[in-house]
């Protein structure tokens, strides 16, 4: 059988899947947190171009793709769904393991299937600048590739402790023209509140989304963009599952895993969402999203209305949270570091359609090793922590004697995350679990508005 699963460019899926169409409970509303109501489309208007507000509250199952979009798509896509033969046979399983390769981007990952999309409507819409957020940087480079593509601006505040581990990811924004600062910055009114608490502040996603949501608002021509989390987001990384159910169907394959890593929940819903809908439809499937024990969001926060952002300017979302007030741990170093998970993919968990599991830095730093040494790509650090399932996965299939296949999303390459990979191999990286106290501390200023229903 061959190793890699090309598709033809013309095969390539013209549309996106919105799973609002078949979710068994509808995702609660995001409320105003003056109000405590719903709110109405029109109140993010001054955040997000209204063509982008539209997918987000639509239920049409399928959403088609604009030619312009599909354009700049065929720069990479279709990716090529790889068999990972070697990996198999260091592990002597007799599970067949296929992985997604997202990261033969431009920017070494799966953020530009969203970036270019939110790049297009914006620029149609007739915004001439973005700001957004990144924490290890994967997606504030894919905007500012995709803003060079549409002859953006793009304003990008990269989480401190990131810029500063991460110095490539900026230089690869600059290159395609954006302007990279760290978070917490002096540009806002909400970065300088927070340096005045603390000089050297790590920053948080969710203080480097208040400072950018506080640009788009206030300067001209300008709208937020978001990498993860919100629905159109999820909806527009639907390309990768419906790429992968057509790879799979040529060869005469399913899985019987489906295995992400989940930050914001991107990368997940990219590959899983088609496959949820056949399992909302009765097919046997086990979907499993992957997060840093540092980071706990899905295995140890609450289903909860809570904040986007740390300085509380967004609607209350219904999500599992482990507070808006969380701040990394510095010794971690991956991505995956948000707060919350988007709510389409909290909705699962809590109707039992996912699981999710938490690993530690160590072992997942252990798993990509492998992988590089078995399958030659080095992988992001976020995607370690898929790796490390699948690797669990394959050798309960070995235990068990069971031929399973597992797909995984391949998220992106670490090519540009070496110091972390130098960090762990000359034993500098540790391992942080996050405590439940801190958690129940962070938590507790959220018991004043409703539960999601």
């Amino acid at each position: 059988m061959d190793r890699k699963i090309f598709l033809n460019e013309k095969d390539m899926p013209k549309q996106w899947y919105n799973i609002q169409a078949d979710l068994p409970n509808p995702l609660p509303p995001p409320l105003n947190p003056a109000t405590g109501q719903p709110i109405t489309p029109d109140m993010l208007a001054p955040v997000f171009p209204m063509n982008l507000i539209e997918q987000e509250v639509s239920r049409e199952r399928w959403i088609d793709i604009p030619e312009e979009v599909l354009e700049k798509y065929l720069i990479w896509r279709p990716t090529p769904l790889y068999r990972a033969y070697s990996l198999e046979k260091y592990l002597k399983t007799p599970a067949r393991i296929y992985f997604k390769n997202e990261g033969v981007s431009p920017p070494g990952s799966h953020k530009p299937n969203t970036a270019i999309a939110q790049a297009y409507y914006n620029k149609v819409f007739g915004i001439k600048r973005m700001a957004t957020e990144t924490g290890a940087g994967q997606w504030g480079s894919a905007l500012a590739f995709a803003c060079n593509q549409f002859g953006l601006e793009c304003k990008v505040y990269m989480v401190r402790v990131s810029y500063n581990q991460k110095p490539y990811r900026r230089i690869l924004m600059e290159t395609w023209g954006a302007k990279c600062v760290p978070s917490p910055s002096p540009d806002t009114k909400a970065g300088r509140k927070f340096l005045e608490q603390n000089p050297e502040h790590p920053g948080s996603l969710g203080i480097s989304i208040s400072e950018a949501i506080e640009d788009a608002v206030t300067s001209k021509d300008t709208r937020y963009s978001l990498g993860s989390v919100l629905n159109h987001v999820l909806l527009h990384q639907t390309i990768i599952g419906l790429e992968a159910q057509k790879q799979l169907a040529m060869i005469g394959e399913y899985p019987d895993i489906v295995v992400g890593c989940a930050g914001g929940g991107s990368n997940f819903s990219g590959l899983f969402l088609p496959f949820v809908r056949d399992k909302i439809h009765g097919k046997k499937i086990k979907i499993v999203a992957c997060e840093p024990a540092s980071c706990p969001t899905l295995t140890k926060g609450h289903y909860v209305y809570d904040f986007g952002d740390t300085a509380e300017t967004t609607p209350l979302l219904p999500m599992y949270s482990l507070g808006h007030g969380f701040v990394p741990a510095p010794i971690h170093a991956g991505g995956l570091r948000y707060h919350g998970m988007a709510p389409i993919v909290s909705r699962l968990l809590m109707d039992g359609l996912i699981e999710a599991r938490a690993y530690t830095q160590l072992e997942t730093f252990a798993a990509g090793i492998t992988f590089a040494g078995t399958e030659g790509f080095i992988p992001a650090p976020e995607t370690n922590h898929a790796i490390q399932c699948v690797i669990e996965e394959a050798k309960k299939a070995k235990e068990e004697g069971k031929e399973k296949v597992i797909l995984m999303n391949w998220s992106g390459h670490g090519i540009i995350d070496l110091a972390a990979y130098d960090a762990y191999i000359s034993g500098k990286l540790e391992d942080y679990v996050l405590p439940d106290e801190e958690i129940q501390r962070l938590l507790k200023d959220l018991e004043k508005f409703p539960k999601p229903k």
